[in-house]
């Protein structure tokens, strides 16, 4: 009887850590499965498992492809294993291409004579998970906030940050979940940063690998009115509930698709943008609509200088600007009350959508 062994944390079981199994077991005539006990977890990992050991190893048991279970509790890294493995004396030990302690293996493997096999990466029959990224998944908001920007955009890219300067936004409701989306898609309120927040991920290196900037996922994980200092990576300088913003926000959809990444490198009056973040800053932290509608205008010069179409002027609004890269996606609109935003959506401008501040 050819025996097979093989180790790891297992912490979640899924369909990958199956098909190693079932791999593995067609090595041989009997397969042990040993897995890292929760003392090891701890401390190499600083982490408790995801269930008790006893549910885990009850539930590995269970598979047809699995002859035997066993727990390790050996503190030494890699080979929590070593003593049920000297006395089941296996005849290979199987490992995945991605293993960490080959070098230490291979001695234990050495000790007693078994073959150390690497078993070759194949087609996974769903796609990849890992046992950190369920957890991340199950962890994850049911629902998340888009945003707005007010001034500062572009100086979160990290080629264009600028020492002392700041980037300012809002998160916003309603709210955005993966089986509802009650808004526009590509359309500059940082859809992708809540689309990585709801599946469990954090979404700053992912958009900056796009060529773009951070305040999106930063903004939306955040929540809040928030300043953030212009650099590589989101540093919150402070942030306000956002209240005094409340019945003041309006968006309006201008029918074309947003695309960040395609207007990246235009030309475009960054000075102009920094002095407005910095005005925008003063405005949040006096908790200031008409200095906020200031840094707005201001902003949004820049966009029409860079080429942007105008939009629809609304007389009751005092501040509107693009929201994102602009270039299409939604328009902001600010208003000094609730009074003259209702007016607009009711009378002028029945397309308007009111959107709030949300802060959690």
């Amino acid at each position: 009887m050819k025996k097979i062994f093989v180790s790891g944390c297992y912490d979640i079981l899924h369909a990958g850590h199956i098909q190693f199994f079932e791999e593995a077991r067609a090595l041989g005539d009997h397969l042990t499965v040993s897995f890292a006990s929760e003392d090891v977890l701890w401390f190499h990992k600083r982490r408790k498992p995801a269930i008790p050991d006893a549910h885990k190893k009850a539930l590995i048991e269970q598979l047809r492809c699995v002859d035997a279970v066993v727990i390790g509790h050996s503190t030494e890294p890699g080979i929590d294993f070593r003593e049920h493995f000297l006395v089941i004396n296996p005849d290979i030990l199987a490992v995945t291409e991605d293993d960490q302690y080959g070098d230490l293996k291979r001695q234990l493997c050495a000790e007693i004579g078994a073959a150390y096999v690497i078993l070759p990466k194949t087609p996974p029959r769903f796609p990849p998970v890992s046992s950190s990224g369920i957890v991340k998944w199950v962890q994850a908001p049911h629902e998340a906030p888009l945003r707005v920007d007010f001034a500062g955009g572009w100086l979160d890219v990290p080629r264009f940050a600028r020492a002392g300067s700041y980037v300012v936004n809002c998160a916003i409701s309603p709210l955005v979940s993966l089986k509802e989306w009650p808004f526009e898609k590509r359309a500059g309120l940082g859809g992708s940063g809540a689309w990585a927040l709801l599946n469990g991920r954090d979404g700053v290196d992912s958009e900056i690998e796009l060529g773009v900037g951070w305040q999106d996922p930063a903004v939306i994980r955040e929540t809040g009115c928030c300043v953030w200092r212009s650099g590589p990576k989101p540093v919150l300088d402070f942030k306000q509930n956002g209240d005094f913003l409340m019945g003041k926000m309006a968006i309006h959809w201008t029918g074309t698709a947003h695309d960040t990444p395609g207007a990246a490198d235009h030309p475009r009056d960054y000075d102009t943008i920094a002095h407005s973040a910095m005005i925008a800053r003063d405005a949040v932290l006096a908790c200031d609509t008409q200095l906020l509608a200031q840094a707005i205008n201001l902003y949004h010069q820049t966009q029409l200088a860079e080429g942007m179409q105008p939009v629809p002027d609304i007389d009751t609004a005092i501040a509107k600007k693009y929201c994102g890269g602009g270039y299409g996606g939604y328009v902001l609109y600010l208003f000094p009350d609730e009074t003259a935003r209702a007016a607009a959506i009711l009378q002028a401008f029945p397309e308007l959508r009111a959107i709030e501040p949300f802060c959690k």
